[in-house]
C-alpha cells in the first residue's frame, strides 16, 4: 500500500514531510522493479540538491539505477544503516530503507509531487495494467 502521507515523483522516489524537512527513498513499487538491491551510493551530509538532481544510485542483482531528489534542499542526514544492509531498501522501503533527510529550500516543491493516489494511478499506467 502507497502511503498517502507522502508524496511522489514520476522517477519513483517518494519525500516524506515533517516540518521542513523530508525523508526520501524509493517506493515499494522501484524496489520490486530492481529486485534484491545490494548497494546504495548516496550523497555526504550538507550536499546541496536541486529538484531533479542525481543524489546517488542504488544497485541491484539486475541493474545499477540513479537516484533523483524530488526537491531541492540541504542533505541533513544520511541513512548509514543501508552501507551494511542495503536489503532494507527490499524489506522496508517506506521506514527504515529511507536513504536521506533533506532541509526544503523550495517547500512549495511538495505541491508538484503526486499524491498516493496520483502515484498509484501513474505506476499503474506505466505497468501497461
Amino acid at each position: 500500500m502507497t502511503p498517502e502521507d507522502s508524496r511522489y515523483a514520476k522517477s519513483h522516489e517518494y519525500i516524506h514531510v515533517e516540518g521542513n524537512v523530508g525523508t526520501i527513498g524509493i517506493t515499494d513499487y522501484a524496489q520490486k522493479e530492481l529486485g534484491d538491491v545490494v548497494f546504495v551510493e548516496l550523497p555526504q551530509v550538507g550536499t546541496q540538491l536541486e529538484l531533479g538532481d542525481e543524489l546517488g544510485s542504488i544497485e541491484s542483482v539486475k541493474a545499477v539505477s540513479e537516484l533523483f531528489s524530488p526537491v531541492s534542499g540541504e542533505v541533513v542526514e544520511v541513512n548509514e544503516s543501508l552501507a551494511d544492509k542495503p536489503e532494507l531498501v527490499n524489506t522496508d522501503p517506506y521506514g527504515d530503507g529511507w536513504m536521506i533527510k533533506i532541509k526544503l529550500t523550495a517547500p512549495d516543491e511538495v505541491d508538484e509531487l503526486m499524491n498516493a493516489e496520483d502515484y498509484e494511478d501513474y505506476i499503474q499506467t506505466e505497468a501497461g495494467k
